[in-house]
């Protein structure tokens, strides 16, 4: 892919606040502490607010206020607040308190000792008053002193213990405003900690990890000049070779995951205590960042990387190229060689292969056989399961027609297969031989996979040049230009400017394609089934097409979707569900603006099209 540039007028891209990390030190906290008349919001009601708002240190402002419950504080309740019945019965009522707290509140993060109980008890509050259920940003001081906090500084992690344990100016007593302010120097308290430890914005606290070594902690300085954007990024030891390539939406966030936050893969942790440098590529848009991955992975095979690496070992079936032709299991296929795959595994072959054979009586034996030199039969034509060519009972021309029935249910309609198999799954289950049923429902399963599959990237490569815009959060484009399956130009264009121009140029600096043989010819099986998956989102929008995108109306993909057959990696998601693509697929329509450019043929002759 060659970088794109920007036409005349291009903004550059400015990067968010969460991708350049937020400091402690310059967010408003706004510290809650609720009294309650019971543990759940569901049957109790609360008696006391108290929050604190505090930036950089200091105490912005106080919020304090009995709230008048509907029914009797139970005498337990009041024993360990001392909030009695008298004391609240002329304060406000929830909701005169609720909106006051919401605007108090307004903009900051939420810190609460015990987070989920308070936010819990304010979120119901907030619904029963007709507001919304915030969705606040918060901090939980018990679950970030758990983090911090040894055994031997405190037996637990109580308010009243950690207030001791940071010599708190303010006695936690079961009040409310009390309560917030001991929380206050407890936050303050933990931040001191953090900061030693390298974690200093709000980004960092979310994902820190006591679990994270020291050493590991010290190479975040690794990500410090990472790009902020969509991109791949390279993991390196000292002698520059890769170890570990990864993908993200924001590389340097991701990659201070990696020095921040407890990674549960054992395998990342020693890639990591490796590594020495950490390089970027910046990509258009996360497409472009996916296809790059796996170009990358495919190239360097890193050893800490466990998928992609070896994209060459997938494997096929194909019809071999013989008087009497059978299937055979292989490694690549060429152009005009009827084939189903690719399969992750022999196994998954294996299967898919006795399905197409219960149903088509192709011969199973591996000899090269000739019309003019008979040999002997095997059991399976005594079983009715050959037609026995090796010794003359079938010619050429009659074990043709099962070859060509085997040719249209692996290319096109997978329907003489799924018939027999189905029939014979309903016999089995009627006569209650359940485990034999489900090995058969299972090589089913694999053989409309594999025809689904297969199907699916034959639409795509063979389309000579498609391209495409997915909208953005920012009310963007993503471009890219796909030619014969592979992905040949990104760009990404910004709110409020003009596509066609982009699409201009996008077009004009795609890599041009040389395709070499078999069903994938310019990019792997994997490339091309996420190119697939990012047409199928929501809002894609195809804007030249040259050639026709369709399948066959009765192939596998509506199998697949009647037995909600899965697809190896999750390589299904979005990519055989119905769509909705606003743009028919005879005339591509750019974008936000009127027709543009070519016009690709109809596929409605005997052919299901994209667009429904």
């Amino acid at each position: 892919m060659c970088p794109v540039p920007a036409p005349t007028g291009g903004v550059p891209r400015q990067a968010s606040l969460a991708e350049l990390g937020r400091p402690l030190s310059d967010l408003t906290f706004v510290v809650v502490d609720l009294e309650t008349t019971g543990g759940s919001p569901a049957t109790s009601e609360i008696t006391e607010i108290g929050a604190v708002r505090v930036r950089g240190g200091q105490i912005l402002g106080e919020m304090s206020s009995l709230v008048r419950p509907s029914a009797p504080i139970p005498a337990f309740i009041s024993v360990l607040t001392g909030i009695t019945d008298a004391m609240v019965a002329t304060a406000p009522g929830i909701g005169e308190v609720v909106p006051t707290f919401l605007e108090f509140a307004r903009g900051a993060v939420l810190v609460a000792h015990n987070a989920p109980f308070d936010l819990g008890f304010l979120r119901a509050a907030a619904t029963a008053c007709g507001y919304p259920a915030p969705a606040w940003e918060h901090l939980d001081t018990v679950r970030i002193a758990r983090r911090v906090i040894s055994r031997d500084e405190t037996r637990d992690c109580r308010l009243s213990s950690l207030a001791a344990l940071f010599g708190s100016a303010t006695q936690p007593n079961h009040r409310a405003l009390a309560d917030a302010r001991a929380t206050v120097d407890v936050l303050h308290g933990l931040f001191e900690r953090l900061g030693n430890l390298g974690v200093t914005t709000i980004e960092d606290l979310h994902e820190y990890s006591a679990r994270v070594s020291p050493a590991q902690r010290r190479k975040r300085h690794l990500a410090d000049d990472l790009p902020t954007g969509p991109g791949v990024y390279v993991f390196r030891d000292g002698t520059g070779r890769p170890l570990y390539v990864g993908t993200s939406r924001s590389v340097r966030s991701r990659v201070r995951t990696y020095f921040t936050a407890s990674e549960p893969r054992t395998r990342m942790a020693e890639m990591v205590a490796i590594a020495e440098r950490v390089d970027a590529i910046e990509c258009a848009h996360a497409l472009e960042a996916e296809v790059r991955e796996l170009r990358l992975i495919a190239e360097y095979k890193p050893p800490y990387n466990r998928r992609s690496r070896f994209p060459e070992r997938a494997v096929y079936l194909r019809l071999t190229d013989e008087p009497f032709p059978r299937l055979s299991r292989v490694r690549s296929v060429g152009d005009g060689v009827t084939s189903l795959g690719p399969f992750g595994s022999a196994a998954a072959a294996e299967s898919a292969a006795t399905a197409l054979l219960e149903a088509i009586p192709l011969r199973q034996c591996s000899t090269r056989l000739s019309p003019r030199r008979p040999t002997a039969a095997c059991a399976l034509a005594e079983l009715g399961r050959c037609g026995a060519p090796c010794d003359g009972r079938e010619g050429v021309a009659e074990y043709g027609q099962h070859v060509a029935a085997a040719r249209g249910a692996m290319t096109a309609d997978p329907r003489p297969v799924v018939d027999v198999l189905e029939r014979r799954i309903a016999r089995l289950s009627a006569d209650q031989r359940y485990e034999e049923a489900a090995g058969v429902r299972d090589r089913l399963a694999a053989y409309v996979r594999a025809v689904a599959r297969m199907q699916r990237l034959t639409a795509l490569t063979c389309i000579d040049e498609l391209v495409a815009a997915a909208p953005t959060a920012d009310a963007g484009w993503d471009l890219a230009v796909v030619r014969r399956g592979r992905l040949v130009s990104a760009a990404s264009v910004p709110r409020g400017t003009d596509p066609r121009p982009w699409v201009d140029a996008v077009v004009a600096s795609a890599e041009t394609v040389r395709p070499l043989p078999g069903p994938t010819p310019c990019a792997s099986v994997e490339e091309t089934e996420r190119i697939g998956r990012w047409l199928a989102g929501a809002g894609v929008r195809l804007v030249r097409l040259d050639g026709e995108w369709s399948w066959p109306a009765h192939g596998a993909i509506r199998a697949a979707r009647r037995f909600d057959v899965r697809f190896d990696g999750g390589l299904d998601s979005g990519f055989d569900r119905g769509f909705d693509s606003p743009t028919d697929t005879r005339r591509g329509r750019a974008p936000s603006s009127p027709r543009s450019g070519r016009s690709g043929r109809s596929g409605r002759s005997g052919r299901e099209p994209r667009k429904r």
